[in-house]
């Protein structure tokens, strides 16, 4: 009897586990069959780019000098020619088909040619830029019975989510790799160092050169994204792999309008640097946790100065929407018409006030420089940080353009200034709210503070303002 009961266990666990085994196969034939769909969906939307431009060498370089051409005469007209390559994919926009691809791709092109999935070599010529997205919009002739791809909804991702890039990285066609949404929202330094790119997708799909202006895509074969960056190794040097990120679609559906009709994208600009508030900070600007954005410093002459608007002001609302981080007021302002005028809350010192702002158009990140550098001495070591006064050589080092704070030279492994987040170069501006203009400010404010109370720092940091809690 026994024997029997367990060999009727026996078989029941084995037709469990072979049952478990074909769901778990049905599953994954399932994904499988899902990504292909999407692959097929996308595909052949997706194009080469090939962008000739002409180049001067060493020589034409060499005898630009003025100097020399003096001697020389003027440099030989010509110079080598060069073709970058990179991807695209077909769009349609109000009944004409585009190609959307990468700013850096076809900037400074003389000629530009795309290839189709069929075969088919195809002219192209450039619409319109937006160095803001790094993205550039293709006309094509001969274009109307090519393939279009869906744009997605990129504010629906979610971390964990497949996507799939399609492009043709090192010249090897219509390339296609799987990975996830590894990160949202990430604020990525711009390659020449003008700012950042913000709110991009981060994916370990695997992205190379090549990639670039091709698509990211979703488990439906929509677009959500545009490839653009790929993360090779730190400012040490360290050797990176896995992560690469996109432009969100949202962000360039925006501005496809905009590019079509006019070339160029015209964006709002309130004319301020701001920062969220972390934790601890709420306290000492008098809001709730989750409210609002901390105004760090607001651009002289802009449309937030002349409204009244102040560094330390914490914006909670746009036109009565809340506004919870800076994502929140960028994609607030950034995408509403130059010359409109917003209601603008805030809260300052505990006082909630709605100020009336006039937006105006957002200068370039040329425009937003700032001015020379100044002289001094040493302050007193407190909470972990050395500084300076800023000297021609230290602005040098740090590449400060700054004349008032004192520098920071070092920070104390382990110090409060450490885990407080201040950083070598660092300028401080303020601390608890009283300017700091010199060492003497330095010394005489900080010699009051014992070293065990809270501080609040307000550093200039690669040319804008924050606020630090030093706990």
């Amino acid at each position: 009897m026994r024997r029997a009961v367990s060999l009727l266990l026996g078989l029941a666990f084995l037709a469990t586990l072979a049952l478990a085994q074909g769901v778990g196969d049905q599953i994954a034939q399932s994904g499988q069959a899902a990504i292909k769909a999407a692959i097929a969906r996308a595909a052949p939307a997706v194009v080469k780019v090939e962008a000739t431009k002409t180049v001067a060498g060493w020589w034409e370089e060499f005898l630009n000098d003025p100097f020399l051409r003096r001697f020389f005469g003027e440099p030989p007209l010509g110079g080598r020619e060069v073709t970058s390559l990179g991807s695209g994919f077909i769009v349609d926009y109000q009944g004409r088909k585009y190609v959307l691809t990468n700013n850096h791709v076809v900037e400074g092109a003389e000629a530009i040619r795309v290839t189709a999935q069929d075969g088919r070599v195809l002219e192209a010529k450039v619409v319109g830029t937006d160095s803001w997205l790094d993205l550039a919009v293709l006309s094509l002739k001969d274009a109307d019975d090519l393939p279009t791809v869906p744009l997605g909804d990129s504010s629906t991702l979610e971390v964990g989510d497949w996507v799939i890039a399609i492009g043709n990285p090192l010249g090897f066609d219509y390339t296609v790799t799987l990975g996830i949404v590894s990160a949202l929202n990430r604020s990525v330094p711009r390659p020449d160092g003008s700012g950042y790119f913000r709110r991009m997708i981060q994916t370990d799909a695997a992205i190379n050169p090549g990639n670039s202006g091709g698509p990211l895509v979703n488990a439906h074969g929509e677009v959500v994204g545009m490839n653009t960056i790929i993360a090779r190794q730190t400012s040490e040097g360290i050797a990176v792999e896995g992560i690469n990120f996109a432009v969100p679609i949202n962000e360039i559906k925006y501005a496809l309008g905009q590019l079509v009709a006019q070339g160029k994208v015209t964006r709002a600009w309130l004319g301020v640097y701001i920062q969220d508030i972390t934790p601890g900070m709420e306290r000492q600007f008098g809001v709730a946790p989750g409210q609002g954005v901390l105004v760090a410093d607001v651009v002289k002459g802009s449309p937030a100065d002349k409204a009244g608007i102040q560094a330390g002001d914490v914006i909670v609302s746009v036109d009565g929407q809340p506004i919870r981080n800076s994502d929140d007021l960028q994609t607030e302002i950034m995408y509403r018409k130059v010359g409109e005028q917003v209601q603008v809350g805030i809260v300052r010192d505990g006082k909630k006030l709605t100020i009336p702002v006039v937006l105006g158009e957002r200068p370039s990140e040329e425009e937003l420089a700032g001015t020379a550098p100044g002289e001094a001495k040493e302050g007193i070591q407190k909470f972990g940080l050395t500084v300076q006064a800023i000297t021609p050589e230290l602005a040098e080092r740090y590449g400060l353009d700054q004349v008032q704070g004192v520098v920071v030279v070092k920070v104390e492994p382990g110090s409060k200034a450490y885990w407080g987040g201040v950083e070598e170069g660092d300028v401080i501006l303020e601390v608890n709210r009283e300017p700091i203009r010199s060492i003497d400010d330095w010394n005489r404010i900080v010699a009051q503070i014992p070293e065990e109370e809270d501080v609040l720092l307000t550093v200039l940091r690669e040319g804008r303002t924050r606020f630090l809690l030093l706990r």
